[in-house]
Formats: structure tokens, C-alpha cells, sequence
């Protein structure tokens, strides 16, 4: 899996009340993560239905890039800060890309 494109999927559910702060958070992810060396795409969605809901699609030239982009300090602080305002721990699963780009 270290050489192959990897796509992850991701999903933050909020606490009540906590939607809108959870939201500002994510959105103050997206242009330094889009500026990281091996980011393809990375795309933030709000549940149409459900306000608190958010999921990350996000695709990465090698999970090199993606292990870097976990540590990058905007992640860490981003973790620091949205801790206590999520429901629940996010849930994150990676896909490996089997067709050609």
C-alpha cells in the first residue's frame, strides 16, 4: 500500500449544538492540507439531513503522504481543539486504489 494512491473516507459527527464550531475547524483544514506535498484532493461534505455530520473524501498520492499529512501541525492542533466537541472518535477508513487514475 505505500506506493499506491490512497483514497480515505472520514466521518465527524458533532456534539450537539458544537455543529457550527466542528464545521469552521474543518473548513480552516482544507487550504493548508490542499498545499501538502502528495494531496490529490481534499473535499469536506456536511450532511445534507443532519447539520453535526461531516465526512472527508480525500485522496493522496501514497500513504507516505498520508502518514506526513496526520502529523503536519495543522493536523495536530486540529485534534487538540475538536476533541471535546465531537460525539464520537471520527471514524476513518482507507481505501487503496485498484484501477488506474
Amino acid at each position: 500500500m505505500k506506493n499506491k494512491r490512497i483514497s480515505v473516507l472520514a466521518l465527524v459527527k458533532a456534539k450537539d449544538g458544537m455543529g457550527e464550531a466542528v464545521k469552521q475547524e474543518l473548513l480552516s483544514l482544507v487550504k493548508p492540507t490542499r498545499s501538502e506535498p502528495g494531496c490529490i484532493n481534499y473535499d469536506i461534505h456536511q450532511a445534507a439531513d443532519e447539520k453535526s455530520e461531516f465526512m472527508f473524501y480525500e485522496n493522496w498520492k501514497s500513504m507516505e503522504d498520508l502518514e506526513k499529512h496526520r502529523e503536519a501541525p495543522h493536523m495536530k492542533a486540529y485534534r487538540q481543539k475538536v476533541g471535546s466537541l465531537l460525539a464520537k472518535p471520527i471514524e476513518v477508513i482507507l481505501f487503496e486504489m485498484i484501477s488506474e487514475p
